[in-house]
């Protein structure tokens, strides 16, 4: 299963966690440069997904194929970018020292710590201790981690939980552009209203994708404008 014009494939995925099934048979396909929004209820399936993606979660069965080589290769270390849930930071370090730390660890970075302060508007915090940020802006600065090299994609799990409308409006705007400079992002969420900062949809319930498509395509198929309703509308077809 080598497909390079997909940035992510899965095949009849599995994944079983202390004994419960949590993948079922799962395929989907990601192409590249786009944000693929990744929702669901907690619960359904999108941290395990995600952290089968990268390598860090052991599967049952299935294949999963990431920029072309299967998932957890030594050569895909480099251009993976992952961002958990908590912030992983270093709390007795600055912004900047954060960012350079993490920079260290990659023969080739494509942008400056500074560079990359200033795309996720901590250039004043540059030199604040990790410990005294908000919680806003403590999750900018782990966003922020997962820009140093040249990764080229970039697996975001629920990074916009617990920031205010206009933090999240200013992160949409760098994940566009992000995707624009050809990064292919996959983006989880519980939250339906963000599905339109999205270009693509999977929408995931109890380890099983419901459906992938455009906002607009899947709006089409049910019928209905609300997200959250078109989520209800397509359990309902299962």
């Amino acid at each position: 299963m080598r497909n390079v014009s997909s940035a992510i494939q899965c095949r009849r995925l599995n994944v079983k966690r202390g004994g419960n099934h949590i993948l079922h048979d799962l395929d989907l396909d990601i192409p590249q440069g786009v944000i693929m929004g990744l929702l669901g209820p907690s619960g359904s399936g999108k941290t395990t997904l995600m952290r089968s993606i990268v390598g860090l979660q052991k599967i049952e069965s299935g294949e999963i194929s990431v920029l072309g080589r299967p998932a957890a290769s030594k050569a895909l270390r480099h251009e993976i970018g992952y961002s958990t849930q908590s912030a992983s930071v270093y709390s007795d370090l600055t912004c900047i020292q954060n960012i350079e730390f993490f920079a260290a660890l990659y023969q080739k970075n494509e942008k400056s710590p500074a560079q990359i302060l200033e795309e996720v508007d901590l250039t004043r915090n540059a030199h604040q201790m990790a410990s005294s940020l908000s919680g806003g802006e403590r999750a900018r600065l782990a966003l922020a981690t997962t820009l140093v090299g040249s990764p080229q994609l970039l697996i975001l799990d629920e990074p916009t939980v617990g920031l205010d409308p206009v933090l999240r409006v200013q992160l949409w705007r760098l994940f566009n552009s992000l995707a624009q400079q050809g990064k292919t992002l996959l983006v989880s969420s519980h939250v339906m209203d963000e599905a339109d900062s999205c270009h693509q949809l999977i929408l995931l319930r109890n380890g099983e994708v419901l459906a992938q498509g455009t906002p607009a395509e899947l709006r089409t198929r049910t019928g209905e404008s609300r997200m959250d309703d078109v989520f209800i509308s397509l359990i309902g077809e299962r």
